[in-house]
């Protein structure tokens, strides 16, 4: 993929929620210290969610803001996150500019938008979403077939019903076969311990993960 000029990181801007340093708290990254981009907006509204702060508002900034605002940090591992990074069509160049600038990046994506645009040199943290979500419907099954290794999918589990749908799609799909997939339950509607024992006792081929960052600090913004 072509670099991003000098030009366009001046002039291209995206709206930003946050840009934080702390733990990455989710993925085969987990407990790595890193910087966020948290960009504004997501079309989906999963009953789960935890960053609602990010649908509305943020701040409009340049590429060349972002890339100066994250040289602060001292450290080579990025997650663009959101809301949803991809329903902003300049997360793609942003993208591009950071793997340029030479970070290590990760980008968390909700599977309801093509990822086929994405930079390859950046690490895709795709869901998929379970019908306990209640977007279920919106999950984007033409990405499937561009997941390569380096990239994982996260499936959020709420309850019984939900694990079970995840262990037909990832069986479906042969999901585990491509790249790593990670259940990780919803916090406050599912028993960490039982989303693990179901997974012991299939022998599932997958990561169950918490999400660390809640875990050090609960649900703090910025964290």
């Amino acid at each position: 993929m072509a670099s991003t000029d000098d030009t366009s990181l001046t002039q291209v801007s995206l709206r930003v929620s946050e840009i934080f340093f702390s733990l990455q708290g989710e993925s085969t990254r987990v407990g790595l210290p890193t910087i966020f981009i948290r960009l504004t907006g997501c079309p989906l509204r999963c009953t789960w969610c935890d960053t609602e702060y990010a649908f509305t508002g943020g701040s409009a900034t340049t590429i060349v803001e972002i890339l100066t605002e994250t040289a602060k940090h001292g450290t080579r591992t990025i997650c663009v996150t959101g809301g949803e990074p991809l329903a902003q069509k300049n997360c793609l160049p942003l993208l591009t500019a950071l793997c340029d600038a030479g970070y290590d990046v990760s980008l968390e994506t909700s599977g309801a938008l093509d990822i086929g645009g994405v930079d390859p040199r950046v690490a895709r943290i795709m869901d998929i979403k379970a019908p306990g979500s209640g977007e279920c419907d919106k999950n984007l099954w033409t990405n499937l077939p561009q997941l390569r290794a380096g990239d994982e999918v996260k499936i959020v589990i709420a309850d019984r019903a939900d694990y079970e749908w995840a262990c037909c799609t990832i069986a479906a799909h042969r999901l585990t076969e491509i790249c790593p997939v990670l259940l990780s339950p919803v916090q406050g509607a599912l028993q960490p311990a039982d989303l693990a024992n179901w997974i012991l006792a299939d022998k599932l081929p997958v990561r169950f993960q918490l999400q660390l960052h809640k875990v050090l600090w609960g649900n703090m913004r910025g964290k």
